[in-house]
């Protein structure tokens, strides 16, 4: 999971973004508990050659937007579920 609050962080810094929790969040893909974003975050802040520096690549330009877009579609359908199962116990 770290690896992808990794590449997540890579990609921003080479946008020129500073990271931050609401800016990983959002290139995310899949959903990674807080406490790991922010442990992560927390290390690049510490050191950020030590996350710039990993062998994993950063993301490329085409893949970024169809992240962002697969994360907040993922968002979005998580919570529809919670408001259908809200409403089915009604």
């Amino acid at each position: 999971m770290q690896d992808v609050v990794i590449k997540a962080i890579k990609q921003l810094v080479s946008h020129k973004k500073t990271p931050t929790v609401a800016l990983i969040k959002g290139k995310l893909m899949e959903p990674v508990p807080m406490p790991i974003i922010i442990n992560v975050l927390n290390q690049y802040k510490k050191d950020p050659q030590s996350i710039i520096a990993s062998t994993d690549e950063v993301i490329s330009e085409p893949e970024a937007p169809l992240l962002s877009t697969q994360s907040q579609l993922d968002r979005i359908e998580a919570k529809l579920d919670r408001l259908i199962q809200l409403l089915e116990k009604h």
